[in-house]
C-alpha cells in the first residue's frame, strides 16, 4: 500500500461523527498524544524519508514501529503488534528489514517525526515544546523502573537515545506514551482472554465503527473475522454484529484495566494537567489539520 492508497483509506472525513469521550485522565492524554505520536507515518515529511530510504506505507509503518526493538525476528513484531494479523506484521517486518538496517529504520522514523512536528508547530515557541516535554519525562521517570515491566516497545523506546531537537523530543516522548499505554492495552486484553483479532472487533463496535469496518483494515481474512465474531457470541459478549450489554462491559474493563497500568505516570502530572491536555490538544489540532493524522473521531478512538 502507497501513501495515496492509505490516505483514501483512512484520512477522510467521517460527518457528523462523535467517538466515546475520552472521561478519564489516562484516556484524555492519550488522545491528545495519538497524532503527535504518529506523524513519523502520516505526515509529508515522513513520507519522503520512507520513499528515499525505499519503503512504502506499509513496511515504513511495522519498520518504524518495530524498529526500536532492534533486530528482531519476524514473530516478536507480529507479537507487539498484536491486533494486525500475525502473518501480515511478520512479513512486513521482514520486508522492512530487507530494504534497511535497523539502525536506518530508526533514522527514518526519527526524521519524519521531528520534521513533521516542526513543520506542524511552525511558530510555536520551542521553548514551550521543551517545557512541555520536559513535564512529560518526568513523569515517565517518576512512574520508576517498575514501567518496563510487559512493556516491550515502550522499554524499547526507553533505551533509544534522548533526541536533542526539541520537535524530536517531542515525538520522542509522545511515542513513549502511546507505547506505554498500548503495551498496557494489549495485556489488559489478554488478561480478559480477548485475543488481538477479538480486541479489534470489540473496539471498532466500542469506537462507532459497522462491523469488520475497521478490523478488516489489519490483515484479517473474512473467515478469521467471522470465526472471531463466534467466539464473542458464544461468549455473550456480540449479538447480531452489535455489542451487547456484557461486551459493552467488559470492553469498558480493559480500558479500565489500561488506565490503572497508568496510574502512576498519570498522578505524576496531576498538578496542571488540564493546562497541559489543552496545550497537547492545540498541537494534536494543528496536526490534523495539516492532514497527517486521520480526522475521523473513530479512528482517534480507535488507535
Amino acid at each position: 500500500m502507497d501513501f495515496d492508497q492509505a490516505r483514501d483509506v483512512f484520512l477522510q472525513p467521517r460527518e457528523g461523527a462523535t467517538a466515546p469521550a475520552a472521561d478519564t485522565p489516562a484516556l484524555a492524554l492519550r488522545h491528545v498524544l495519538e497524532p503527535l505520536a504518529m506523524v513519523h507515518i502520516w505526515s509529508t515529511p515522513a513520507q519522503a524519508h520512507m520513499a528515499k530510504a525505499g519503503l512504502n506505507f506499509l513496511t515504513g509503518y511495522v519498520g518504524g514501529r518495530g524498529c526500536t526493538l532492534g533486530d528482531v525476528t519476524p514473530g516478536v513484531v507480529a507479537s507487539t503488534f498484536a491486533v494486525f494479523e500475525p502473518g501480515l506484521a511478520a512479513d512486513l517486518w521482514r520486508q522492512a528489514r530487507a530494504t534497511c538496517s535497523v539502525e536506518e529504520l530508526l533514522a527514518v522514523r526519527n526524521g519524519g517525526g521531528g520534521e513533521g512536528l516542526r513543520a506542524a508547530l511552525e511558530g510555536v515557541d520551542e521553548a514551550g515544546i521543551g517545557r512541555v516535554t520536559r513535564t512529560l519525562r518526568a513523569a515517565l521517570d517518576a512512574g520508576g523502573p517498575g514501567e518496563l515491566a510487559g512493556r516491550p516497545l515502550y522499554a524499547s523506546l526507553r533505551d533509544q537515545p534522548w533526541p536533542t531537537d526539541a520537535h524530536t523530543a517531542l515525538f520522542h516522548v509522545a511515542s513513549l506514551y502511546r507505547e506505554h499505554r498500548g503495551d498496557a492495552h494489549l495485556g489488559a486484553c489478554v488478561a480478559a482472554g480477548i485475543d488481538g483479532l477479538e480486541a479489534n472487533i470489540l473496539t471498532e463496535l466500542r469506537a462507532g465503527f459497522d462491523l469488520y469496518e475497521y478490523t478488516g483494515t489489519r490483515g484479517w481474512s473474512p473467515e478469521a473475522m467471522d470465526a472471531a465474531s463466534a467466539r464473542l457470541t458464544a461468549r455473550g459478549l456480540l449479538a447480531d454484529g452489535a455489542l451487547t450489554a456484557a461486551g459493552r462491559d467488559t470492553r469498558q474493563q480493559i480500558e479500565a484495566a489500561t488506565d490503572l497500568a497508568q496510574h502512576r505516570v498519570v498522578e505524576a502530572l496531576s498538578d496542571g494537567f488540564d493546562d497541559l491536555v489543552a496545550t497537547l490538544g492545540g498541537w494534536a489540532d494543528r496536526v490534523v489539520a495539516a492532514g497527517w493524522f486521520p480526522p475521523d473521531p473513530y479512528k482517534r478512538a480507535a488507535g
